[in-house]
């Protein structure tokens, strides 16, 4: 379970490791175009209901946390499919099964 901090960290998102490396190398990529994006996702159990949405633009900074050391393996056909959705109207949204519970109010 890993952590993206977003805008500095004022705010923390909750992901598991291997979302958050797929997210990170995606958000690499297209930063460094100067390319902006939306990410969404569900909230997940024991937040109140509905969905997120963040901006992600090369003047916001971005931290990704890791809990573990070992680096999850990527999967070629994800990257491809989030980097399609990037550049849709409707941005990357990741599934819920891999958003955490914050474990900081758990």
């Amino acid at each position: 379970m890993g952590t993206l901090y977003y805008a500095g960290s004022e705010v923390a998102i909750p992901f598991d490791d291997e979302a958050l490396a797929h997210l990170k190398v995606l958000a690499t990529a297209k930063l460094r175009r100067g390319e902006s994006f939306t990410v969404s996702w569900e909230h997940p159990p024991g937040e109140r209901p509905g969905r997120s949405t963040i901006w992600v633009h090369p003047t916001i900074p971005l931290r990704f946390v890791f809990d573990s050391l070992d680096q999850p393996e990527l999967d070629r056909a994800w990257l491809e499919s989030l980097s399609t959705s990037a550049n849709l109207s409707g941005g990357i949204v990741i599934d819920s099964e891999h958003v955490q519970q914050d474990h900081d109010s758990a």
